[in-house]
Formats: C-alpha cells, sequence, structure tokens
C-alpha cells in the first residue's frame, strides 16, 4: 500500500465534524478495485481508527468502511468478513460534549449493523445487495432448505440497519447524514431480496412439511413486521430531503393472507401429515456454514436498486374455502355456495422492492386438496 493511500485513509477520518470527502473516497474505491492490491493494510489503516477515543474520528472510520463495502471490490469485505472483531463497537462512549454522547449511540448500532453485514457475507459467501434479482436471480431459484437458512440472516441483517432508529431531528451533522444515505441504499437493496425470497417462499408453502410450515410461517410473520419498521425507516428518509420519486410506496399484504397461511399449517397438525417433499433441511455446521453448495457465489456485479429489466410477475395462491354447509346455514345462508376460490396477487412492478397484494375473487371448481398452490406465472395487464 502506496504513502498516497495511507494519506487518502487518514484524510478520511480527520476530527473535521464533517463526512469524509468525495475525492478522498474516490481514491480509496480505485485502490482497492486495482488487481493485486492488499486491501489488508489498508483495513488495518481504518480499524485504528475505529479504536479512537473521538466520535468524529469513529464516525467517519466506519462510514470510509461502509462506502468502501458497497462500491469497493468484493476482495474488500471479503477480507472483512474474515476479521469478526473488526466492529467491536458495542462499549464505545463519548462524553466530552452533548453531541459526542448523542452519537456514540448511533455509532455503536451503526457498527453492529457493518458487523452484521460482514457476517452475513460470511455465512453465505456473498452480498446479497449485490446478487442478481428476478426470476432467474439468485434467490428465486433457491429451493426450501435454502430458503429457510437464507431468509434469517437477511432478516438479521435488516433488523440491525432498521434498529439505527434516527429521527430527522438527530440527522444533525454531515457525517450521521452520510451514514444515513448508506444505509437507506443497503434497506432499499435488503428488503428487495427480501422479497423476492418471500415471494419464493409462498410459492412453496403448500407443498412443505409441517415444521417447515412452521417455521416458514415465522418467517412470514416477520416480514411483515419488518416491513412495517422499513415504511417509518422510509418516512424519515421523505423528511431529509431523498427524492421522493427514490422512495418506494410498500403496501402491507391483507390479513386475510396470513391467516389463510395459519389455517394451512392448523390443518397439518390436526392431521399430523406432511406433504411430499425432500428430505428435511439441515443444520448449519459448527463452523457456521449455511451451504456446502448451491446458487450462492461471490457476485462480480452491482445491481441497481431500479434494474430496467425487471419484467412484471405475478404468482397466485389459490385457497380453497374451508366453509362447510353446516356452517353456511349456520351463518343464515339460503343454499350452499359452490366453492370458491380466492387468489392472492403479489405483484413486483419493475420495482422489486415494491409489494402490492390484492385479492382476486373468481368462481371455479372445488380443487381436489385441501389447498394448492397455482405455480404458473401469470402476466399482469
Amino acid at each position: 500500500m502506496g504513502s498516497s493511500t495511507s494519506k487518502a485513509a487518514l484524510q478520511a477520518t480527520t476530527k473535521e465534524p464533517r463526512e469524509p470527502k468525495p475525492k478522498h473516497l474516490a481514491y480509496l474505491i480505485q485502490y482497492i478495485n486495482e488487481t493485486n492490491m492488499s486491501v489488508q493494510h489498508l483495513a488495518d489503516v481504518l480499524y485504528k481508527k475505529t479504536r479512537s477515543s473521538n466520535w468524529v474520528v469513529v464516525f467517519k472510520a466506519l462510514v470510509t468502511v461502509h462506502h468502501l463495502m458497497v462500491h469497493g471490490n468484493e476482495r474488500f469485505i471479503q477480507h472483512l468478513a474474515s476479521r469478526p472483531s473488526f466492529f467491536t463497537l458495542h462499549s464505545f462512549l463519548d462524553i466530552s460534549i452533548i453531541e459526542a454522547y448523542t452519537m456514540s449511540a448511533f455509532i455503536r448500532r451503526y457498527s453492529r449493523y457493518l458487523n452484521e453485514k460482514s457476517l452475513a457475507y460470511r455465512l453465505m459467501a456473498s452480498d446479497v445487495t449485490k446478487s442478481k434479482r428476478g426470476r432467474d436471480g439468485v434467490i428465486r431459484a433457491m429451493s426450501t432448505e435454502q430458503l429457510l437458512n437464507t431468509l434469517p440472516v437477511i432478516q438479521t441483517q435488516l433488523d440491525a440497519l432498521l434498529n439505527f432508529n434516527a429521527n430527522p431531528d438527530e440527522l444533525t451533522n454531515g457525517i450521521i447524514r452520510a451514514a444515513f444515505m448508506l444505509l437507506f441504499r443497503d434497506a432499499l437493496r435488503l428488503f428487495a431480496a427480501y422479497n423476492e425470497g418471500i415471494l419464493n417462499l409462498l410459492d412453496k408453502f403448500f407443498d412443505m412439511r409441517k415444521n417447515e410450515c412452521k417455521e416458514s410461517l415465522g418467517i412470514y410473520i416477520n416480514f411483515l413486521e419488518k416491513t412495517t419498521k422499513l415504511t417509518q425507516f422510509l418516512r424519515v428518509a421523505e423528511q431529509v430531503g431523498i427524492d421522493q420519486s427514490n422512495i418506494p410506496n410498500l403496501i402491507q399484504p391483507p390479513r386475510s393472507l396470513l391467516e389463510a397461511l395459519k389455517q394451512h399449517l392448523a390443518s397439518l397438525e390436526e392431521k399430523n401429515i406432511s406433504p411430499p417433499c425432500s428430505m428435511y433441511r439441515s443444520k448449519p455446521s459448527a463452523q457456521g456454514k449455511l451451504f456446502r453448495s448451491g446458487p450462492f457465489k461471490a457476485a462480480h456485479h452491482t445491481c441497481s436498486w431500479l434494474p430496467s429489466l425487471w419484467h412484471r410477475y405475478v404468482d397466485c395462491a389459490r385457497v380453497k374455502s374451508k366453509t362447510t354447509v353446516a356452517e353456511r346455514e349456520r351463518a343464515g345462508e339460503a343454499q350452499a355456495q359452490p366453492g370458491s376460490t380466492q387468489c392472492w396477487t403479489l405483484e413486483a412492478r419493475k420495482q422489486p422492492h415494491v409489494v402490492q397484494i390484492k385479492q382476486l375473487q373468481e368462481a371455479g371448481p372445488d380443487l381436489a386438496s385441501t389447498k394448492r398452490f397455482v405455480k404458473e406465472p401469470v402476466l399482469a395487464t
């Protein structure tokens, strides 16, 4: 590592209470993107800066690291993933002034998120925010076993991001605003991957074994909670001046969909049966490796959070009504109606992070099974 690169790293993390200068960040990006350039020494310089007692220096070092993780060569995050103690700042506290005390809390939360981002890479061998998306994407091609291993990792990372929990009136300086902008970018891409995983999970739900259904239902409930928290996060983004055209409109799925999933699990538990499926997924190994093989590979490209090649798609889950003739009569209905079908439509229109769910009603014959999933894609009009 040349002296000029060390100088750029030091200048990006001075005690001046403003965000790192773009020219210094650009120089560091250029350095780590060059072939055969070692990133270890650069990481060492930034690591030493995170051990400072000054909140400005530490916060700028974290922002610089995050910027390099997002925009730099993948070798940088690979190196950080091999150093679990890099972001150990859970006890950081600077009480020199009131602002320092306030910013210390955000430093601790921010470092926890970066640690989860690094840990997720170590577990999955890729940065999910850079993975290919869409019908032919990594997550949409995952098996049930891989989804049940992957989605909790994404949930944990997104939870750490949303726990940054900054209000508009707390983004009082350029450093924390720079951190928030990087978190905003990660939040959109992370949720896009999360949403695709949930779509894939729902597509497989009615073919799962009972234990897999139970775990999947917990993941889906967690997804609903994260969607609510992300909506609040996006409100803050709008209030601090981020262009509204860059902020997705998230729509919560109807409660009825959750109830349908719960009813299906209850029917399996009552009958004590499991649909035919592959073998139960294995537990992660002691080394924490989720996959020994599969679609997770190192990503060498960057995906835009608004992909131009995104195709609209619709996945329908048809659920037979469980209302019996007797229940209809008790409800005062004159005649028992033919078995109706509810079609739950999950659309991703151009923006995969936008979840739009609408209920369609259609008459149809009784289904052979209690619940089945229609896997044929239906183009949205």
